[in-house]
């Protein structure tokens, strides 16, 4: 007898499955045309009725992300909307919407729980439902699995819950969302059956796990792995910098031996949407079990004290020109987290803008990605991006290099900077007065 997961499954593999998605940002966005390339059809939904309204346009909110594929997409059949009630007509659900901390540094599961809760409603038997933002282990049994039995539908029979973690890379040409391999996690084998034939059409490589808490960890693995590491590169920073050796040097040297170690830089800070968020999500969680994450809690105090070490470097610099810090003029090069996107989210570039104008400083930014400072929950600047030229940046105190676009040009901004705090390692080797390495 033909079950509601074979039926589901055969759906999928056919392609005559509606995939839905809900949140069309950095992760939904890319998700969205990998599937509509391959041939199904896609419902995108969004409470942002203005990126709907983009969307059905055929254009494109994301700078790495070309308007012309949105717009093959919608000819595609592809359609956005932010009506919620629209989720009955997708065959799967993949929820990419964001899970922040809140003022205390504890996860934010708002988002989650009131897309579950305007969902829950429109549910329908023979769906699968994917979660794929980021948070702790047992989010998917604790707070969406009650959800959506709710209606009387039993998850692993007529519903399908997994856990499938994004793994973006804004940015990065080396990687799309096919190559990246896909860990994916089922509530119960069927589920992780279904789940896998939801995603092994877009994706070249599915890893299936036994449960979807051995999936939310690993998602919180990969990017604490990165902060520790970052967190001790940063340290070693300091110390390097204390002892008059250049840390950009030493890892560089590092790097070529060929096994047991792998190459992280440090920087002013981490940004972006997983790695300052993540490993907090963890040591959240660990307390509920007793467990107290030094080793993680450690890295994240290092790295979030960067953007106070860069700032007090940009005062030191200052100092020896016999200027302070409050009352001059500083320019910010890059504010995105990372070189070559526009994406600004926990950037430590607006944290240090931030430290530099409470303590007096007039500031402003240049960044190619960023032409204006967008409206953001808690960081606010009236301020637009400041060609670079010559003229305009001898007319500048100090200059903090804190995001390495590629579209800067380095030597004219060594020309004719009076001061560099250099964040990025770009002038390694450089014993030019005017550079401060932070």
């Amino acid at each position: 007898m033909t079950t509601i997961k074979d039926r589901v499954i055969d759906r999928l593999e056919r392609k005559d499955a509606v995939i839905g998605i809900v949140g069309l940002g950095y992760v939904g966005l890319p998700l969205m045309l990998r599937y509509s390339d391959i041939g199904y059809r896609v419902l995108g939904i969004d409470i942002d009725p203005a990126k709907v309204k983009r969307l059905n346009a055929g254009s494109s909110y994301i700078e790495h992300i070309p308007g012309e594929r949105v717009s093959r997409a919608r000819d595609a059949g592809f359609e956005a909307t932010a009506d919620f009630t629209r989720v009955a007509e997708a065959d799967a659900v993949i929820l990419c919407v964001p899970t922040p901390l809140n003022k205390y540094r504890e996860p934010d599961m708002s988002f989650v729980i009131d897309t579950v809760d305007a969902l829950k409603g429109h549910l329908r038997e023979g769906q699968v439902i994917s979660l794929e933002s980021t948070t702790y282990p047992g989010t998917t049994e604790e707070e969406l699995l009650p959800r959506v039995e709710e209606g009387g539908l039993v998850v692993g029979r007529e519903l399908f819950l997994v856990y499938s973690p994004e793994r973006e890379d804004p940015g990065n040409p080396d990687f799309e969302t096919r190559t990246i391999p896909k860990v994916v996690g089922g509530h119960t084998p069927a589920c992780r059956e279904v789940g896998v034939a939801l995603y092994r059409p877009a994706i070249d490589r599915v890893v299936p796990l036994s449960s979807t808490k051995a999936a939310e960890m690993t998602k919180l693995l990969e990017n604490i792995h990165r902060a520790v590491n970052i967190g001790l590169v940063n340290e070693m920073k300091v110390v390097a910098d204390r002892m008059g050796i250049d840390i950009f040097e030493v890892v560089d040297a590092a790097a070529t031996k060929p096994f047991g170690f792998t190459p992280y830089y440090p920087g002013p800070g981490l940004g972006g949407h997983c790695i300052p968020i993540d490993p907090f999500y963890l040591t959240w969680k660990a307390r509920e079990y007793g467990l107290h994450t030094r080793f993680i809690e450690l890295s994240g105090e290092i790295n979030q004290g960067m953007p106070e070490y860069v700032v007090g470097k940009l005062m030191e610099g200052l100092n020896q020109q016999g200027r302070a810090l409050k009352g001059s003029r500083v320019l910010v090069l890059g504010i995105a987290y990372k070189k070559n996107v526009d994406d600004m989210r926990e950037s430590p570039s607006v944290q240090i803008m931030e430290l530099v104008r409470d303590r007096g400083a007039e500031v402003a930014y240049s960044d190619p990605h960023v032409p204006a400072f967008p409206t953001m929950r808690e960081h606010h600047f009236d301020l637009e991006s400041v060609p670079l030229t010559p003229t305009a940046l001898a007319e500048y105190d100090g200059v903090v290099l804190a995001t390495d676009h590629d579209r800067f040009d380095y030597d004219m901004i060594r020309a004719h900077a009076r001061l560099i705090v250099d964040t990025r390692g770009i002038y390694r080797g450089d014993d030019i007065d005017k550079v401060i390495k932070a």
